[in-house]
């Protein structure tokens, strides 16, 4: 990913009936990344989907599936997300703790990509020490665990500081953000550097895939 910020609509408020067809929609409207959120009602009170159905969607479309892990023990099922065709796998810092070394290693000897979130009230200084194990980097901006919460405008200044610390530290690195996603508050995400924006019903609630995007990543 080049650093031109893109969009990540979230399935998780795409219509399940008809989830593969969402899928290649917003692809044709012009999505950059396919965000897959995964829960165990253990890590967050909800219970989402796994392998399987990521597995049966995957040809919908030719973009990367950043499959989000809130999970308690997301390490038990890194090899099945990855052979059902995740490209990303993103798992929590608040799960895996010192652990995450050694996850983001057997992510990559999947052939998948690391990164790792942090939760609205988690320092940032909590994930700086892991950081140079992964490539991306997702900041939760609303309390994970159901879409279509309130972006929570306290964890602006841990975007800011994430971003400094990127630009002089791992310039590659991915800073994304999940959580209460609309025009307004992508508009202060990318103020603060976020170059990945993960929206949910900021575009599948909307008839208009590609002008949703358009207006998330900052066109018309």
């Amino acid at each position: 990913m080049n650093r031109r910020v893109r969009v990540a609509p979230s399935i998780l408020s795409a219509d399940f009936s008809r989830l593969g067809a969402e899928i290649r929609a917003v692809t044709r409207a012009g999505a950059d990344v396919i965000h897959v959120d995964v829960m165990d009602a253990h890590f967050v009170p909800n219970l989402t989907l796994g392998p399987p159905v990521i597995r049966s969607v995957r040809g919908a479309s030719s973009l990367p599936f950043d499959v989000h892990l809130m999970m308690t023990h997301p390490q038990k099922y890194l090899e099945a997300f990855a052979k059902a065709g995740a490209d990303w796998l993103t798992v929590h810092v608040e799960a895996c703790g010192r652990r995450l070394p050694a996850v983001a290693r057997a992510i990559r000897s999947m052939g998948a990509r690391p990164g790792v979130a942090i939760n609205p009230e988690t320092p940032f200084s909590r994930v700086v020490p892991y950081l140079n194990h992964f490539d991306l980097l997702l900041c939760m901006t609303v309390h994970p665990g159901f879409g279509g919460q309130k972006f929570i405008t306290d964890v602006l200044p841990k975007l800011r500081m994430a971003h400094v610390w990127i630009s002089k530290h791992r310039p590659d690195m991915i800073l994304s953000v999940d959580g209460g996603i609309d025009e307004r508050t992508a508009r202060m995400a990318r103020r603060s550097g976020v170059t990945l924006l993960v929206a949910g019903s900021a575009v599948f609630g909307n008839a208009d895939y590609e002008k949703a995007i358009k207006r998330v990543r900052g066109g018309r």
